[in-house]
């Protein structure tokens, strides 16, 4: 965080400042600000969340032993600290993150993009940040840090040598975009995709479509100090739902850029060639024709690439050395695509997140980089928040893997079952499809049917834990 008295942050949180020891109000402070006592350093700030399970009231003392010097508290806590008191520390770090940002940018340097989608946003935020880090310093959230606790955090770490701070965006209800984003007003905003992921918590998929568009509505409309135009809207121009967000942009004034494989994207990719080492395309950007190599598994990952690539051509970075870059990350994410095991027995461990589009795309790469002499495995489990939706597309899934004519479906958890009994209905009988309650049965049969030239996709949402199945699979066939 930026240098700030603490006077200056208990006017920003609208908090009672409590001071300890020879702490004055003028007393500033410039550390990390987190919520995991574990990962404070000497200056910090420690924001004292309530949990589901714990309390982080509880552990100030052990932030203070690691350095903390200030604590922000819904109560007042007996430890040897500065301490803000709030009534929401929640709602105290976004209005840190609102100051913080508001000061760097005053600066006129930080330019920030912000974005959301149904699926793709880890990926396309880490491919983004890739690109521009060689243009200076950027700051991009730490894996999925994309809430209402995570995207401030990840706001509070920029400077005052910040160049670029990439904001991701997630939500499970209405508003929840338009508050994050309503925070830093970002330069250009990022629209990847609308699908049924979480629709159960919105209501159904019109109710997605208007959350996800809470960010075109929050792009910067005016132009900053020493700028002519106003932000920039990126929208997928082969997702309708997503193109038409574009009259939101028209009623603003914003300038929409278009990627994707429609002829009319302003950054396309065609020719796409999916490999077990990667992904090939080619990329057509203001005329020119680039050569894409990701390595990141997955054709649905150009989708995320070409999305990067345009935001980063909005914010002025070289077409050329823009898609020249994207294809240095080696990995989208921990629990994403991530290829584990060895050459006899290939683990993909994709387990950290899951819908119904997600899970589709899994399916097909691992279709398709499986060649005639391997096997193809899929350790299929629930996909989390489709509320009425749920046994439809969970069948919906298990009709696709055996239309893949994928020989070993092995489904795990109960919230799964409709998977499996659609995989047997479509015709995977015998020991093609198998069914286990709990991620230790499957492990066990997995050890005993997994075969040298197998490649094995494991994928589920992150609430049914198989990306820990998947982590120990890759250490058993390493």
């Amino acid at each position: 965080m930026i240098a700030l008295s603490l006077s200056e942050i208990a006017a920003a949180v609208d908090g009672e400042l409590r001071l300890h020891g020879a702490d004055e109000p003028a007393t500033v402070v410039s550390g990390v600000v987190d919520t995991d006592s574990r990962n404070m350093t000497a200056g910090g700030v420690f924001v004292a969340k309530p949990g589901e399970t714990t309390d982080g009231h509880l552990f100030v003392g052990t932030a203070v032993s690691r350095g903390a010097v200030l604590a922000l508290v819904e109560r007042v806590v007996d430890e040897p600290v500065t301490q803000i008191v709030v009534a929401d520390v929640v709602v105290a770090i976004a209005q840190l993150a609102r100051e913080v940002v508001s000061r760097v940018r005053a600066s006129g340097r930080l330019r920030i993009v912000g974005i959301t989608g149904s699926n793709g946003k880890t990926t396309t935020k880490n491919m983004l940040a890739t690109i521009l880090r060689p243009e200076g310093e950027t700051v991009a959230p730490v894996g999925s840090y994309n809430n209402s606790v995570g995207a401030p955090l990840t706001m509070l770490r920029v400077t005052h040598d910040t160049r670029y701070l990439v904001c991701e965006f997630g939500a499970d209800a209405s508003g929840q975009i338009a508050r994050l984003a309503g925070l830093v007003t970002p330069d250009v905003g990022v629209v990847l995709m609308v699908g049924m992921a979480h629709a159960g918590g919105f209501g159904g998929i019109e109710s997605t479509v208007r959350a996800k568009s809470e960010l075109v509505s929050a792009i910067r409309a005016t132009p900053l100090p020493g700028q002519d135009a106003p932000g920039i809207a990126v929208l997928n121009a082969d997702d309708p739902r997503v193109a038409g967000m574009a009259s939101i942009a028209d009623d603003r004034g914003l300038a929409v850029r278009w990627f994707g494989e429609a002829d009319a994207a302003d950054v396309r990719a065609s020719g796409l060639r999916v490999t077990a080492e990667g992904t090939d395309a080619t990329v057509t950007v203001d005329g020119q024709d680039l050569p894409l190599h990701l390595r990141v598994l997955g054709a649905h990952h150009v989708k995320n690439a070409v999305a990067a690539i345009t935001a980063a051509v909005a914010l002025g970075v070289d077409p050329a050395a823009a898609v020249e870059r994207v294809g240095e990350l080696e990995l989208a994410e921990r629990w994403r695509m991530q290829v584990m095991g060895s050459d006899r027995v290939r683990i993909i461990n994709d387990a950290y997140n899951a819908s119904p589009d997600s899970m589709s795309a899994a399916l097909r790469t691992l279709a398709q980089i499986t060649r005639p002499d391997e096997r193809m495995v899929a350790v299929l489990g629930a996909m989390s928040e489709l509320g009425e939706h749920a046994h439809e597309e969970h069948a919906k899934i298990g009709l696709l893997a055996v239309r893949l004519r994928i020989p070993r479906i092995v489904v795990v958890g109960d919230e799964a079952r409709s998977l499996y009994l659609a995989a047997v209905a479509e015709g995977s009988w015998s020991d093609e499809a198998v069914f286990f309650s709990d991620a230790d049965e499957a492990f066990a049969y997995l050890q005993g049917e997994l075969r040298d030239g197998d490649r094995v996709l494991v994928k589920s949402s992150n609430s049914a834990g198989l990306r820990f199945l998947g982590d120990r699979l890759g250490e058993s066939f390493t």
